[in-house]
């Protein structure tokens, strides 16, 4: 019997899986206000799986994708686990725990600007013990990529990222929803990536009187081993390297239509590229463009994970 090769490279992505219910509207109601709404969709999210799925649709045939969380044993739950496998994700260290709901997020995107307003109901992605446990432990041995965000728990993930690190794995953070982490975090961090608004939570009394090139240098500084990278919406991004690389990356000029995955294509872009080369050589400018541009396509379709694009449509390698 001829067995198949493992893929040399492989990511996991540890985070939350949620059904999204996708309202959009002429605008944001006022408080006390009712609209009549556009339209009215569901699909599968969750900034974990969306990063899951950026992963396996702008990855080739050398790397692997993963994803680790928690769904419910509702009808949700097991649908979830039928996308993921449809995606190409190994689905093995997805829990589907007993007696608990999958997450959902209620997403309003005001058709007028494309921004999005997001409320999260964590459900079984938060169905973690308050002390340690064995059901702590949720970094694959063989994965050589590790992408956090903060749709669960913060202990959980906070220990997940230092067993991480401890095992020589390259560590992806992107703090998102933000709140405030512990400063010896930043150490066991190899990629921080964060938006305008997040770096400036983060960074609390610093983002007052620093630049963007300068908060990103800040969490050099406060231990972020390999790189910064801090988008800026449709200014691009500025990003910074332990090796003394720094500079910024121009938006592509589209017309935006949902930003609501773009923040979580660009991430799962730059794993893969990170995954194909986790040597001293990896060329930041050509992952970062490439990030850069599968966020462009993303914000250019309505919806979340429906919006992220492949490879094929980027037309690159």
């Amino acid at each position: 019997m001829n067995v198949s090769p493992m893929p040399p490279h492989h990511v996991a992505i540890i985070g939350s899986l949620n059904v999204d219910f996708v309202i959009r509207t002429p605008r944001v109601p006022d408080a006390g206000e009712t609209l009549t709404a556009h339209s009215f969709d569901t699909g599968f999210g969750g900034k974990g799986a969306n990063q899951a799925v950026a992963c396996a649709r702008l990855a080739d045939e050398n790397v692997k994708v993963s994803m680790v969380g928690q769904v419910g044993n509702d009808s949700f739950g097991v649908d979830y686990l039928k996308a993921l496998e449809r995606e190409g994700i190994d689905g093995k260290g997805v829990r589907k725990l007993q007696g608990k709901k999958t997450g959902v997020s209620t997403i309003i995107v005001d058709d007028a600007t494309g921004e999005n307003r997001i409320l999260f109901a964590p459900n079984a992605n938060y169905a973690f013990s308050e002390e340690w446990t064995a059901a702590w432990e949720l970094v694959p041995g063989e994965a050589e990529v590790v992408v956090f965000q903060l749709e669960m728990p913060l202990g959980v993930v906070l220990h997940n990222i230092r067993k991480a690190s401890q095992s020589g794995k390259h560590v992806i953070l992107n703090p998102a929803p933000a709140e405030l982490l512990p400063d010896d975090i930043y150490k066991d961090v190899d990629t921080l990536i964060l938006n305008e608004s997040e770096s400036a939570l983060l960074a609390g009394d610093a983002a007052a009187s620093h630049s963007s090139e300068q908060l990103a240098s800040h969490f050099l500084q406060k231990g972020v081993k390999d790189a910064v990278i801090i988008t800026l919406g449709g200014d691009g991004l500025v990003y910074a390297t332990s090796s003394g690389l720094s500079g910024r990356v121009a938006a592509k000029k589209v017309k935006v239509v949902d930003t609501t995955a773009a923040g979580d294509t660009f991430v799962g872009g730059y794993a893969v590229k990170r995954a194909r080369d986790t040597g001293k050589s990896f060329d930041y400018g050509k992952a970062l463009n490439f990030a850069t541009l599968a966020a462009s396509k993303t914000v250019e379709k309505k919806g979340a994970m429906a919006a992220i694009p492949t490879l094929s449509e980027l037309g690159v390698h």
